[in-house]
């Protein structure tokens, strides 16, 4: 039996979202066919849109200085960091989770970072420490000088 093999490319429009592509293909031929049932196929595939999902960050402290253990006896300035996503494709997106680990314990487990409030627009956010059992690995001093951020 001939067979024939193609591609079908289907473009969507940003104005009119689909759940579903319904394709009918029918082979016809000049031949008188048996069994001409089997000349048509139908064939439906589920439509997935795929985000177009932009992430960035600012902060207003540039540098931070640590200090030798025991020598820095309050706390540093405290600085502003904006995270914010962005949907730059014309889908609507649901259901997003983004998950931030904050770098809060330095060498002999020694506090570097304690966040003092979060503010949130169009999200909700939620503070919370480690799932329980996640090993927390303190950074050695030494590690800090080859790490330039």
């Amino acid at each position: 039996r001939p067979q024939v093999s193609f591609t079908l490319e289907l473009e969507f429009s940003c104005s009119v979202l689909l759940d579903l592509a319904e394709v009918t293909l029918q082979a016809t031929s000049d031949s008188t066919e048996a069994t001409p049932e089997d000349n048509v196929v139908k064939l439906s595939v589920p439509i997935r849109y795929e985000p177009d999902l932009f992430l960035s960050s600012n902060t207003n402290l540039h540098r931070y200085e640590v200090h030798p253990l025991g020598t820095f006896t309050h706390p540093g300035p405290e600085f502003t960091t904006t995270v914010k996503v962005q949907n730059l494709g014309c889908y609507a997106i649901q259901n997003i989770t983004l998950n931030m680990a904050l770098p809060a314990l330095g060498h002999h487990r020694a506090p570097i970072l304690s966040v003092t409030r979060v503010l949130a627009n169009n999200a909700t956010c939620v503070l919370q420490p480690p799932p329980e059992g996640t090993r927390v690995v303190p950074v050695p001093p030494e590690d800090l000088l080859h790490i330039d951020r």
